[in-house]
This record gives C-alpha cells, sequence and structure tokens, in this order.
C-alpha cells in the first residue's frame, strides 16, 4: 500500500541524488531492504541523526592531531564540498581529496578508488 509506495519513491528519489550518472532502475514495488532503508533514514532525519547541528565541526580540537582522509566527490548533493572544506580547515591531521568525477555513492568508481587508497595508506600509520 502506501507504505510500499512511500519507501520505493524515496529510494527512487535517493538513488538519482547519490551518483554522478544516476543508475536507479525503478521497479513495481518496493523490495524489504528499500523498505528498510526508507524507515532507518526517515528515523535518523527525524532525529537530526542524533547529532546537534554542527557537532562535528566543534569537535574537531578532539581529534586535531589524529590523522585521517576526506574523500569527498566533486558533484556530491547530498554532503557538497564546502562542508568537506570545512572539516578539512578544523582538523590539521587531516587530507582533503576530492574525486573530480563522483557524487556521494561509495560504489562509485572514483569514490571506491579513494576509499581503498585511503584505507592502504592508514595502515602504515
Amino acid at each position: 500500500g502506501a507504505r510500499m509506495e512511500c519507501a520505493r519513491s524515496w529510494c527512487a528519489w535517493e538513488g538519482e541524488l547519490l551518483t554522478l550518472r544516476p543508475r536507479w532502475r525503478r521497479s513495481g514495488s518496493a523490495s524489504q531492504s528499500e523498505i528498510a532503508l526508507a524507515r532507518i533514514e526517515a528515523h535518523y532525519f527525524v532525529n537530526q541523526s542524533f547529532i546537534e547541528e554542527g557537532q562535528l565541526l566543534t569537535s574537531t580540537p578532539i581529534m586535531a592531531h589524529i590523522p585521517g582522509v576526506i574523500v569527498q566527490g566533486r558533484y556530491d548533493v547530498v554532503t557538497p564540498a564546502r562542508t568537506a572544506h570545512a572539516l578539512h580547515k578544523l582538523w590539521p591531521a587531516s587530507q582533503l581529496r576530492i574525486v573530480p568525477d563522483a557524487g556521494h555513492a561509495t560504489n562509485e568508481p572514483g569514490i571506491c578508488a579513494a576509499l581503498v587508497l585511503a584505507t592502504d595508506e592508514m595502515r602504515t600509520l
């Protein structure tokens, strides 16, 4: 019914936003995983992801000395690049890597490659 249609619409909308080149294929009804994803995401959004506005940025002094890599898709409309730049500016031990041909999804080739590289590099610290 309505729950299935809402979940299908939510996942279709999100699928259009996550990648630089949308790959969403609409189906007749929502799968159980789509219903679960829509419910979890809605729960987090209603609760502001269980963090205060700007909490990550105000917490950077705690982690300023910890090395890390911020991987950001150039065309990410979910978390725009200005967010990654703001975090990097306040986190001296971080590296910011902008993937020029990607959006938000970790399964985009450029994002996936950058995350694997960052993980491999962090192993040597």
